[in-house]
């Protein structure tokens, strides 16, 4: 393992926020047993993925930290940013090795995450917050029938947080968020409100993160 490149990907994991940490540890489940990567430090990570990706960690990291909209870290630190990762097959919950697509010969695509320049937006709380303010009465139907979530869930938000209609709101999401995990992007929850009722204008804010 080279000194170099374990202190370079130290340097990138704590150049993160912490929301971003924790949605590089979602992206890499398809690689790494959640076991492992959910009560992960920063420098446990670095071990990890040195450990699993010998000489590609930090390959594997520019290719999630574009998935983050990160580029500013990727040129900063100078990191790799290749679509293919040779000789590592992804980890899969059912044991299954997941099929991928390209040459066989010139490596495997990083477990199915696609390659630039796609570039999904993923929500952060100032975005979940500014979607609560605009939400109104209906936000348990909105819960229910357009999130998935369970009535007894929304209740216990409520009693949680007694008269705060907006923290109702504000909570619902994130728990449709944690759910949902690093499928919890700007267009996802958007496909998911599009036909609730809900202020039109909800639409038109996620669809102008979308744009950014």
């Amino acid at each position: 393992m080279a000194r170099d490149e374990r202190a370079t990907l130290l340097e990138v994991h704590q150049a993160l926020p912490e929301e971003q940490f924790q949605s590089l540890k979602f992206l890499l489940e398809r690689h790494i047993p959640a076991g492992l990567l959910l009560p992960a430090s920063r420098p446990e990570l670095c071990r990890i993925l040195l450990q699993r990706f010998p000489g590609n960690s930090l390959r594997v990291t520019s290719a999630i930290l574009w998935q983050l909209g990160r580029l500013d870290l990727i040129q900063r630190f100078q990191l790799p940013l290749e679509e293919q990762i040779p000789e590592e097959t992804p980890w899969e919950p059912n044991g299954d090795t997941p099929k991928v697509t390209g040459d066989p010969t010139s490596g495997r695509r990083l477990g199915g995450i696609p390659a630039p320049p796609r570039n999904p937006r993923r929500l952060m709380e100032k975005d979940l917050m500014q979607v609560a303010q605009r939400l109104g009465r209906e936000w348990q139907e909105v819960g229910i029938l357009h999130l998935g979530l369970e009535r007894s869930r929304l209740e216990q938000i409520q009693e949680e947080n007694p008269g705060n209609p907006v923290l109702w709101n504000f909570e619902m999401l994130r728990e449709w968020q944690r759910r949902e995990r690093h499928k919890a992007t700007v267009s996802q929850l958007r496909s998911c409100l599009e036909h609730a009722r809900v202020d039109p204008e909800i639409l038109n804010f996620l669809q102008s993160l979308q744009e950014d």
